[in-house]
């Protein structure tokens, strides 16, 4: 292989496949879901487990990546994993994507900087709460994050009990995400009702909104995540 084909960007890719987005405040519109492999985290719950390990994928070059999306005709991507971000080309493939005109999503675990990602994309920063047992645990999220958060990026919160609950909310508040972003909590299915944390959440007068995984209500016992 010569030093130019070397220096090519390229990925390790999980999967690439086109489904109705299944969280965020895109849920239930078509989308392409680019998943790339490799995750610096272990948490409880994890339903993207195959896509754990960095060569849990085939190599694809940006190029390739981009044909792939094409193909789909879909006017809306996301990144996802595993943990994108750790990568060292996701952010130039996160650009590729906006300079080819789709609406460009990513999904992140919140444990890696975001602040140097293009601006035009929408970024959906998962914050890890207690009972996702994210390990390593003092690593699993980037707090400088939340002052780099644009109106259009959104925070998830990941809730299995009431003490996740506590703790979201008072991380919502003490960093007044509600001011800076859209805000999701969202119930892990086999922990905790949707009509629980809903009561919660009118009970408190909080601003933010409740996600199910939409994916999972309409294609029930599938284990492939967003």
């Amino acid at each position: 292989m010569s030093e130019s084909e070397n220096n090519i960007a390229s990925v390790c890719v999980s999967e690439i496949f086109q489904s109705l987005q299944g969280e965020s405040s895109r849920a239930g519109l078509p989308c392409v879901l680019i998943r790339l492999a490799g995750c610096n985290l272990s948490c409880h719950w994890c339903d993207t487990d195959y896509a754990k390990k960095s060569d849990a994928g085939k190599k694809m070059t940006l190029d390739e990546v981009l044909a792939a999306v094409a193909a789909w005709n879909c006017p809306r991507v996301e990144l996802t994993g595993g943990e994108p971000l750790l990568q060292p080309a996701a952010g130039e493939l996160l650009t590729r994507l906006c300079d080819a005109g789709y609406e460009t999503l990513l999904e992140t675990n919140g444990s890696l900087d975001i602040s140097h990602l293009d601006s035009r994309v929408r970024r959906i920063v998962d914050i890890k709460c207690p009972a996702s047992h994210a390990a390593p645990a003092d690593d699993a999220i980037c707090w400088e994050n939340l002052d780099h958060l644009h109106s259009h990026d959104e925070v998830k919160f990941v809730l299995a009990g009431r003490e996740d609950y506590e703790f979201a909310r008072r991380v919502v508040s003490e960093h007044r995400l509600t001011h800076r972003c859209g805000v999701i909590f969202s119930p892990v299915a086999t922990m905790l009702t949707a009509a629980d944390l809903a009561r919660w959440i009118l009970d408190d007068r909080l601003d933010v909104r409740l996600g199910v995984q939409l994916h999972k209500i309409i294609w029930p016992g599938e284990d492939r995540g967003v």
